[in-house]
């Protein structure tokens, strides 16, 4: 007998255990049959033999005198028998269903050192697990455990336990709170089903606090088994079960499938959640080891969690942030006055976003930070949370805590590194040579297969021309230079390798600082010598379309608004008076009012809605936060081309076509414009100037995006019903007329202005000698589809700049606009180590009147007077003489500012 039984299983399912001594006695034969051993659990077991049961089963034992003939609620007897003297008989014989399958179990053994034990755990073993999801994860839970304490069997304790038969849980019974409590701690119970009917055996709610105080019982669901109520009883609040620990209340029932449907609701609703609470706690366990510095925030950018290396690398400890706002926290003056501004825009359309951020560490130093932010998608697939990811940029400012928190093998080794080596070993992390490639290959995936080879070929290079110098300098800063300096110097050299190098530079007209800035700022494609910062442009572009309600239709526009509209044709219309009452979406109605007018949608074949859908779409997509580069731009633009449009001159040279498209043009033509100029983003080596190559980035940009959000909804799709051929013909005019809003090629575009129209058209009219003397009378010069072009190109321009001639307080309140958009780039290229585009937009020393002069002078005055000499422009000729008399009024006096001191205002 002292030998292990072996298992065996029949063809017929039945499942036999004998000692290797099978000759001893038929008795000594264990037959289990049909199924898994949830019965086995010890839920049915009578026997005298205590200490041959396993410890699972100690709190299931029941007295043999309730044991002898209690029904099973399917009719299976519990029993015991007798046997010879000196001999103890143990006999189990009950069915249970299971998730899975059905048990049938006799067990006859003739004394009590049958080998049950083994029997069980062999059966315990094969009780099946459930699958549970948690977001990615894959959870096994295993079978759901039990503890019942009632100090009384009765048929309450019996219909629960029956329940936990059916259901295939494994279960135990406490008679005593010090026995439910020592068993808890034992087993750790998913359910707690506890007798709160009668206090004379014990304190329910004592019992239940006891067993909240210990540390397993926080994912555990603790069942209050209550009274039934009489007829005559009023409902009593579940509260005080509530505050003592309880999860919920059960009214008394015996019904078996009562207590089952109530565990396995519990099963299927709190216990799965806690169960999938627990294992969250490994989630959190990877972040609190993450390198990477996490927070997560709330959708109202509370702070909610923040992990060990987000504590390290801003100084604070997690209790200053957990709960507060953002907002709250102090801000680094580093970043874009706008900035917070684009990433809340971005993230609340659910995109990510993604750049470089300063952050105010709580000593008061400023860090530079490689930030991503990611929205997370909750219940009713609102945006729920936030979580930021956080990595410090590997500048000369962030060199100490670089160093403490660097992890790979280019970390710092030897404190007594002199400066130059720890610069080097720093930088070298980002850059392109094979062993930092090798060492961090996360860092530019989209480089790691290429080296700058052709560098090294320029190394080997004899000539020593000024130019190959200049590469071989170039070349050697680009091999220890962060990845996104090192692509700049790529491109630098790629540009010096052309003959465009070679080309004559436009000059100034005088030496005058200002006049030489903006031609440097506002015709070059800015790419200068970049300073060793590194620099990541950090506007994201990411486009949607707005939760904005869409605008009413003409017939219904506010009246306050349409009072405005009434004046729209005139060239003195108060543009700001309209972004006003709009609050900042005037482009949607006067967009309405003028397309109106023309009849674009006539001409389109579409209906209104889906125009005002379309300059919905549009107007969203310009940054409101841009002081001069917005949508209320895009209005006045759009307005003064509209003014054009409507001269009898221009009318007589262009159809309608041509009209719609200058329409469409001037609407669209600086959409999404970040508030930087072109020199900005390629200095920066932002993603919109690698994408363009440098040329013409933003005019690209704009007549990109604009096509694309017209396509990407049916809904906003001016172009959907018409013709193929027609649609390509336009959509060609609107992208040359966007380009030619473009400054490196202003003075090509005057001048084949003047060439091809204006000096044909002032021949004509000397030789004809005639007054009326128009477009009728020189049909070949300004009809010819070339001249058609250079006309719609002149005009876009002319309506993009035209602030200097709009009336004197629109002129001031503009160049107000466009100087503070130059002041804060100045700013960010001063924060960002950047080269100062037009150093003389310093906010601290800018003299806005001369700016003016200056942009007049070289910039308005010759496109003006040819543009005037075609069209005859009285109105706006006059406005651009008393506008240049009054900066220069200001200048004269040594103001700086857009109006004269108080004292000589008059």
């Amino acid at each position: 007998m002292g030998c292990a039984p072996s298992i065996h299983v029949s063809q017929s399912g039945v499942i036999y255990c004998r000692d290797s001594d099978e000759s001893n006695s038929p008795h000594q034969t264990t037959t289990i049959s049909q199924g898994t051993a949830a019965t086995l659990h010890g839920l049915f077991i009578k026997t005298d033999a205590a200490d041959s049961i396993p410890s699972v089963l100690a709190y299931q034992s029941r007295p043999p005198q309730q044991q002898q003939q209690q029904q099973h609620p399917r009719g299976g007897a519990r029993k015991g028998c007798g046997g010879a003297t000196g001999q103890h008989c143990c006999s189990i014989e009950a069915e249970t269903q299971t998730s899975h399958t059905s048990v049938k179990v006799s067990v006859t053994q003739k004394s009590s050192t049958v080998n049950l034990k083994r029997v069980i755990t062999y059966f315990h073993q094969q009780v099946s697990t459930t699958e549970v999801r948690l977001g990615p994860m894959r959870l096994t839970q295993d079978p759901i455990q039990v503890l019942l304490v009632f100090a009384k069997e009765d048929s309450q304790s019996d219909g629960f336990w029956w329940a936990c038969d059916r259901a295939g849980y494994r279960c135990n019974i406490a008679r005593t709170p010090e026995s439910a409590v020592e068993c808890f701690l034992d087993k750790h119970h998913e359910i707690i089903v506890l007798d709160h009917r009668n206090s004379r055996y014990f304190d329910a709610e004592a019992v239940c606090r006891s067993i909240r105080a210990t540390k397993p019982s926080e994912h555990t669901v603790i069942l209050a088994v209550v009274p039934r109520l009489t007829p005559d009883q009023e409902e009593t609040t579940v509260l005080p079960l509530l505050h003592a620990g309880f999860n919920r209340r059960f009214m008394e029932n015996h019904s078996m499938i009562a207590c089952y449907n109530e565990l396995i609701q519990l099963e299927h609703g709190e216990v799965r959640s806690q169960f999938k609470l627990r294992a969250s706690n490994s989630v959190f366990t990877a972040l609190d080891h993450c390198p990477e510095a996490i927070e997560i925030t709330s959708e109202d950018h509370v702070i909610q969690y923040v992990n060990p290396a987000f504590e390290r690398m801003m100084g604070y400890h997690k209790g200053e942030l957990i709960g507060k706002e953002l907002t709250e926290l102090p801000k680094s003056d580093k970043n874009r006055a706008d900035l917070l501004d684009t990433i809340n825009m971005c993230i609340k359309k659910g995109k990510d976003w993604q750049g470089i951020y300063y952050a105010r560490r709580k000593a008061g130093d400023s860090i530079q930070q490689n930030v991503k932010i990611t929205p997370v998608i909750g219940q009713g697939g609102k945006i729920r949370h936030f979580v930021s990811m956080k990595r410090l940029c590997q500048n000369d400012n962030n060199k100490q805590l670089y160093k403490i928190h660097r992890d790979d093998k280019y970390a710092v080794e030897n404190s007594q590194s002199d400066t130059h080596s720890f610069r080097h070993k720093s930088r070298r992390k980002e850059s392109l040579d094979g062993k930092s490639i090798t060492s961090r290959s996360s860092d530019a995936p989209s480089l790691q297969n290429r080296r700058y080879s052709s560098m090294a070929r320029i190394h080997s290079m004899t000539i020593e021309a000024p130019i190959t110098k200049v590469i071989n300098i170039i070349n050697a800063a680009q091999e220890s230079s962060p990845v996104t300096v090192a692509e700049a110097l790529d491109r630098v050299l790629e540009i010096l390798r052309t003959t465009e190098l070679y080309s004559p530079q436009l000059g100034t007209k005088d030496e005058d600082p200002h006049t030489s800035d903006l031609v440097g700022g506002l015709m070059t494609d800015g790419l200068r010598r970049l300073s060793g910062n590194e620099y990541v442009f950090s506007k994201n572009m990411n486009h949607s379309h707005s939760h904005l309600p869409a605008p009413v239709t003409v017939n219904d526009v506010p009246p306050r608004i349409a009072l405005l509209l009434d004046n729209e044709e005139s060239w003195d219309f108060n543009i700001f008076e309209l972004e006003s009452v709009t609050h900042k979406r005037p482009l949607v109605y006067l967009g309405l009012k003028i397309f109106g007018r023309f009849g674009v949608c006539e001409f389109l074949n579409c209906t209104e809605a889906t125009l005002r859908a379309w300059l919905h779409i549009i107007e969203v997509n310009y940054h409101a936060t841009n002081s001069y580069h917005n949508s209320t731009h895009a209005a006045d633009v759009l307005h003064a081309t509209a003014c054009f449009l409507g001269n009898e001159r221009v009318k007589g040279c262009l159809d309608q076509q041509d009209e719609v498209a200058a329409l469409i043009a001037a609407t669209v033509h600086d959409v999404d414009h970040p508030g930087r100029t072109n020199s900005f983003l390629c200095n920066a080596g932002s993603e919109l100037a690698v994408l363009y190559n440098d040329t013409a980035v933003l005019e690209s940009h704009h007549t990109a995006l604009a096509f694309q959000l017209t396509a990407k909804d049916n809904k906003c799709n001016i172009f959907k019903n018409m013709e193929r051929t027609q649609y390509r013909t336009l959509r060609q005019s609107i992208i040359d007329m966007v380009l030619a809003t473009e400054m490196t090629k202003h003075f090509e575009h005057v001048n084949k202005f003047v060439n091809s129209i204006n000096k044909p058209i002032a021949a004509e009219e000397s030789n004809s000698n005639s007054e009326g003397s128009d477009c009728e009378s020189a049909p070949s010069v300004k009809n010819s589809p070339e001249n058609r072009i250079l006309i719609k190109r002149m005009m876009i321009k002319c309506a993009d700049v035209a602030n200097p001639c709009r009336p004197l307080d629109l002129c001031i309140e503009w160049a107000g606009r466009i100087s503070e958009e130059y002041f804060a780039q100045t700013d960010e290229e001063k924060t960002q180590g950047l080269p100062v585009v037009m150093p003389v937009f310093d906010r601290h020393t800018c003299s806005i009147p001369k700016s003016q002069i200056s942009f007049i002078d070289y910039f308005i005055t010759d496109m003006f007077d040819a543009w005037d000499a075609f069209a005859h422009l009285p109105t706006l000729m006059q406005h651009l003489t008393d506008n240049y008399k009054y900066w220069k009024a200001l200048d004269e006096i040594k103001c700086k500012s857009l109006r004269p001191p108080p004292e000589i205002s008059d």
